[in-house]
This record gives structure tokens, C-alpha cells and sequence, in this order.
């Protein structure tokens, strides 16, 4: 009779997959994630989700800010960015975002991490021929956050770039209807499509000569 394999304990990827995300962030994109970790900190809140990532980009990102066009604009965002810690964002506490911005697929249990494969997440096929791409699990992340920043990477390899910046996360947050940010965003009187049209023309036309 065969003897039972020896149970072994299933190995967590959050601390690979955690390096392999932030080694491909600009320096200054990687500012900004820190600073979202520590407003989660302070804030008490369950874990870093799109509205901890817009906030820290509008405070520390001038391309994130000129994005929307206005400094009225900007000022009306981040003034709803602060009420979230002391007004509606209170009823997100207790709950996990996940706008379904980038179905999760796995097989065998491991994540399939497209970003080490440059394929853009709205395109993607995950292997078996599978729709959708895969998010990995990061603890203290909401789905929707890992999305924003999968989909800026892929969004900064499409053009040929190995490192994501500010305005791609910006740009896959503006993407996702239905991910706090947005709503935040549309609280604060900001035409999502808008913001995404005016995102996709200052990549079109370059940078100045």
C-alpha cells in the first residue's frame, strides 16, 4: 500500500510578488505607494485600496495634477479625498474593493502574473486559453488597488517603458467605473471619461519639443 504524501504547508507568493511589482515602479510612483501604506496606517483602515492611491497621487504627482486640467479641479478632489477618513469613506472600512476591474484566474493555485510577461491586462489570455488576467494575492491590497497597479504596468510596457509612473495608475483608475476612486472622482464633480480622453491625448502628443 502506498504511504500518504507528506502534507506540506502551501507557500504564500505575497512577498516575491510584492517585490516583483514594486521593483518595476518609477522611484516616484514607488513614493507614492509608500504614502498610501502610511495613511492606511494612520487612518485605521483595512487595507490600501484605489482611494489611498489617488489620494497619494494627487499630493505628491505634478503629471497626476495636470491631468485634470484645473487647479480647482484639483482642489475639489482632494477635499473630497479628506472627507473619505471622516465622512462616507467610513462605511468602506469593514468591506474589500473589488470592482471586478481585472477577473481573477488561476490554475494549480498560482497566480499568473502578466506583468512579467508585458501583455496588457485588457487583451490578455491566461493559460488554457482562459479570458481575463490574473491578480496576485497581496496581503493589505484590495483587489481593485492590484488591478490599478498590474494594468499601469502593462499600460507602461505597451509603450515601451519598464517602469510604471503616476499617470498610469491614474489612467487604469479612470478606467475602472466602479472602483472607489472613481467614485470619488464623480463625487468631486470630475468626468471620469473626460479625465481618461485627456490621459490618452497627453500620450499621444509626447512630450513638448
Amino acid at each position: 500500500m502506498r504511504s500518504p504524501a507528506p502534507w506540506l504547508p502551501r507557500q504564500h507568493p505575497a512577498a516575491p510578488v510584492r517585490a516583483d511589482l514594486e521593483a518595476a515602479l518609477t522611484v516616484e510612483l514607488a513614493s507614492v505607494v509608500a504614502g498610501a501604506r502610511r495613511r492606511v496606517l494612520r487612518d485605521g483602515d483595512r487595507q490600501i485600496d484605489t482611494a489611498h492611491l489617488l489620494h497619494s497621487l494627487m499630493e505628491q504627482d505634478p503629471g497626476v495634477r495636470a491631468a485634470f486640467g484645473s487647479p480647482a479641479h484639483v482642489a475639489r478632489v482632494l477635499g473630497y479625498l479628506v472627507q473619505r477618513s471622516i465622512g462616507y469613506g467610513l462605511a468602506w472600512r469593514g468591506s474589500v474593493e473589488d470592482s471586478g476591474a481585472l477577473p481573477v484566474v488561476r490554475e494549480g493555485g498560482a497566480p499568473w502574473l502578466p506583468w512579467r510577461d508585458a501583455v496588457a491586462p485588457d487583451t490578455a489570455q491566461a493559460p488554457g486559453g482562459q479570458a481575463g488576467a490574473a491578480l496576485p494575492d497581496l496581503p493589505g491590497w484590495s483587489p481593485s488597488a492590484v488591478a490599478a497597479l498590474v494594468g499601469a504596468l502593462a499600460r507602461a510596457r505597451k509603450r515601451g517603458d519598464t517602469r510604471a509612473e503616476g499617470i498610469d495608475v491614474l489612467a487604469r483608475i479612470a478606467a475602472d467605473r466602479d472602483c472607489r476612486a472613481a467614485e470619488v472622482l464623480r463625487r468631486a464633480g470630475i468626468d471620469v471619461s473626460l479625465l481618461a480622453a485627456r490621459i490618452a491625448e497627453q500620450v499621444s502628443a509626447g512630450p513638448a519639443a
